[in-house]
């Protein structure tokens, strides 16, 4: 007979706040009789919760008993119930079914909930110290359940969250641009606008997922209409002013073929320390509207950490790229392969300039500024070296900026090795912006080589 009382545990390891445990019960008495059933169904043994830990499924996992035989020892066995987002042990993926050891840390999906295995010596059992023997014979599978109504129509599911799991929002947002532009095939500005905002919109999506720190949507939106107005106030011709006619940024437009090295320092001045110092104009306003408010609100929506300012800096790139793509160079494109071309055919080489304009802008002005908002963001975070960490991001991001632009007349090559260079700046800053978050027990960046 198998022995019925507690002859080992479950342990819930809980997160740095206390506060959202989030499984229930804590700790949990295994027994020889009972296979343990995890997940967020309330019929499960062990229930995680859906708002806390959303990443498990319904029926995530299961730990039965399985007794000694002449030949073998006694032992745990937990299997994944072909969950969606997986089961780890000891960070390891778990496939199929293993065995359990004392001391083992069950994860179930990527930062959920966190069982520590723990075992007693008992009856039939070995004792701690001796390893637990695999099975000669794998067992039998669990028994199938019955067909239900929401496997067969998943929208009718309960515990499905399609805003967190299914990226329900950005295929609507897809659905609404597409049939706008559908609408807008006869208005080749209201087409440009459109298609604009939406690669700008994907591009930046791709930043925020990796970023993984939630921001308000209007905040993002604030940054980049304030740097949309920024280039159509006083302020650019002030800002040329000084970067262009005091200082060495004069951008000839001449014919006379100039240095590598006088390129690059006219490009450094005129285009890199003006350009990002303006972007960066919206964050310092927010770093200063913030700092009289409570904690809790100015981490909501203003700047406490480097993920912060990445978020921030890249939206304001966007209004940049948005107002310097749409109202410069596009109709500047359009203007001058009319008269060579027609209209028609003017029409196509303003969208061939559109394009890769605001998709090269995750390597571009989202690269440069989010890499600065890095600093700005860590010099919240290290107050005391706070000029030194803004000027090194400062002065970096513009000679990026400035080696794009110079290089746009050498050679496609070296502009497409600087152009990844960028991004490879910004990726190691989101990388290292994510170590460093107070936040990172909440983070939800997507890791893309799951």
């Amino acid at each position: 007979m198998v022995n019925a009382s507690p002859i080992a545990s479950l342990r819930h390891l809980p997160p740095d706040d206390r506060s959202r445990t989030g499984v229930n019960p804590p700790h949990t008495p295994l027994s020889g009789e009972t296979v343990v059933t995890i997940g967020r169904d309330p019929s499960c043994h062990i229930v995680i919760d859906s708002q806390t830990y959303g990443m498990v499924s319904r029926r995530h996992a299961e730990i039965r008993y399985v007794p000694a035989t002449p030949r073998d020892a006694a032992y745990w066995w937990v299997c994944d119930l072909d969950s969606a987002n997986g089961t780890s042990l000891n960070q390891q993926a778990l496939h199929g079914c293993q065995t359990l050891h004392p001391g083992d840390q069950l994860t179930f999906g990527q930062n959920g909930p966190v069982l520590v295995f723990e075992q007693a010596t008992g009856e039939g059992l070995p004792p701690l110290e001796t390893p637990l023997a695999m099975p000669s014979e794998p067992i039998a599978p669990p028994r199938e359940s019955a067909l239900t109504l929401t496997q067969l129509f998943p929208i009718f599911s309960t515990g499905l969250d399609l805003r967190r799991k299914a990226y329900l929002w950005p295929g609507a947002i897809t659905v609404t641009f597409v049939v706008a532009m559908f609408m807008a095939i006869d208005s080749p500005l209201v087409f440009n606008i459109l298609l604009a905002s939406f690669l700008a919109i994907g591009c930046y999506y791709l930043i925020y997922r990796l970023c993984g720190k939630q921001k308000p949507a209007w905040v993002l939106l604030g940054t980049a209409i304030v740097t949309g107005l920024l280039l159509q106030s006083p302020v650019l011709p002030l800002f040329m002013w000084v970067f262009r006619d005091l200082l060495p940024g004069a951008i000839t437009t001449d014919d006379r073929v100039l240095s590598f090295p006088v390129q690059l320092i006219q490009m450094f001045f005129g285009a890199g320390l003006m350009e990002e110092l303006l972007k960066a104009l919206p964050l310092f306003l927010i770093l200063g509207l913030g700092s009289g408010l409570k904690p809790k609100l100015r981490d909501h929506w203003g700047i406490v950490e480097p993920l912060d300012g990445i978020l921030l800096g890249a939206a304001s790139a966007i209004g940049f790229t948005m107002i310097e793509t749409l109202g410069q160079y596009v109709p500047a494109m359009v203007q001058d392969a009319q008269l060579q071309a027609g209209l028609e055919l003017s029409q196509l080489r303003g969208l061939q300039l559109l394009i890769p304009r605001l998709l090269g802008t995750i390597s571009g002005h989202m690269a440069y500024s989010g890499y600065f908002g890095y600093f700005i963001g860590l010099s919240v975070l290290r107050p005391h070296y706070r000029w030194r960490i803004l000027g090194v991001g400062y002065l970096t991001a513009a000679g990026l900026h400035a080696l794009w632009n110079t290089m746009g007349g050498v050679s496609p090559v070296l502009l497409a090795i600087v152009g990844m260079l960028s991004y490879a700046f910004l990726a190691a800053a989101i990388v290292k912006a994510r170590s460093l978050s107070p936040n990172r027990t909440r983070n939800f960046a997507t890791r893309l080589n799951d």
